[in-house]
């Protein structure tokens, strides 16, 4: 069904991230996910998988969907993994959007944020002076996640009229929040240890 395209392709798309690629060719990975892609539509219930698993995740943002692309075409040989410097950039933007959202939205503060998706100009006007400044650093994953959520839009390709759940959805701002947690637990882990590898023995 058209108003599915999404399950359907967030599907096969997180199907394809998450089942290991077995060092097939960019051809073989391919099929592997227009296979996934039919198999959203088989049936349980009276549902196809896709229209189940949205039942309990509701339609991801689509800034994930951009993010699980990027993933494929990394597994299919298509493009390069994202250097540290640019990773971090794209936690970091996602994780602070998400802090400024969720937060409010959950009862912590008077302020809800989330109203200014119904009315997005200034919104959308601080959103594209973050993903022009992205482009300035080359980071082209962070801009097209931005870019392609306001296209999304404009275009109103998703049922909800906020702009916010074009740009975010729980799981992608775990997903940030839980890596940059990674990074800082490694980041005390090696400079915990910095001081035991300079008192190591140098041998000639």
């Amino acid at each position: 069904m058209p108003e599915l395209w999404q399950a359907h392709l967030t599907f096969a798309l997180l199907a394809f991230a998450v089942i290991p690629t077995l060092g097939s060719s960019p051809a073989m990975q391919f099929v592997r996910l227009l296979v996934l892609l039919g198999i959203s539509f088989i049936p349980v219930e009276g549902l196809s998988l896709a229209a189940y698993m949205r039942s309990f995740t509701d339609d991801v943002a689509i800034t994930s969907l951009v993010a699980l692309t990027f993933v494929a075409a990394v597994r299919m040989g298509l493009v390069k993994q994202l250097d540290r410097t640019i990773r971090l950039q794209v936690l970091v933007l996602i994780a602070a959007l998400a802090l400024f959202l969720y937060p409010a939205t959950m009862g912590l503060s008077y302020f809800d944020p989330y109203r200014l998706g119904y009315n997005p100009r200034p919104l959308i006007l601080i959103i594209g002076l973050l993903a022009l400044g992205l482009l300035m650093l080359r980071n082209w994953l962070g801009a097209c996640m931005l870019g392609f959520a306001t296209l999304a839009f404009s275009l109103g390709l998703k049922p909800s009229p906020n702009y916010w759940d074009y740009l975010l959805d729980p799981f992608i701002a775990l997903y940030c929040w839980g890596a940059l947690l990674g990074y800082a637990i490694k980041l005390v882990v090696r400079r915990s240890n910095a001081p035991r590898e300079l008192k190591l023995p140098i041998r000639p």
